[in-house]
């Protein structure tokens, strides 16, 4: 075997660049603190439970989705029976009307791009330029 050397060494390499993320995490302090997010609202409840909104948000938001554009159902029932209408910008930004506060952080945090303001109005936040006007 001639070039032994170059084809360990680049296995090597290889092996290093693949296992990077698994000695990496292993190494780091962890995955950090979760952002506090500021919720401004006089509401206690939510369309569904807490932990499920942290976990599966953007579910339920394809649900709603898929339901009025292909349906034409405008109605959500939550789970004690309470109708929501099925409305990013009506029924969500109500309560999480602060979208940097809020949504952005969380989904810095977790490294997702969502798609939401390709269709939706983005929310104008107080104090801004937009605002202004």
């Amino acid at each position: 075997m001639y070039d032994g050397g170059k084809i360990l060494a680049g296995l090597l390499v290889f092996v290093i660049l693949a296992s990077f993320p698994l000695w990496y995490n292993a190494v780091a302090k962890g995955p950090g603190t979760p952002p506090e997010l500021k919720l401004v609202t006089d509401s206690k409840e939510c369309v569904a439970d807490k932990n499920y909104m942290r976990i599966a948000h953007m579910n339920l938001l394809n649900q709603w989705r898929d339901e009025v554009v292909r349906q034409g159902k405008r109605w959500y029932v939550s789970s004690n029976g309470k109708q929501y209408e099925m409305n990013l910008s009506g029924t969500c930004m109500n309560c999480h009307s602060n979208k940097s506060e809020f949504c952005d952080r969380c989904h810095t945090y977790a490294s997702v791009a969502p798609y939401c303001w390709d269709c939706h109005v983005e929310p104008v936040e107080p104090g801004s330029l937009a605002d202004a006007h």
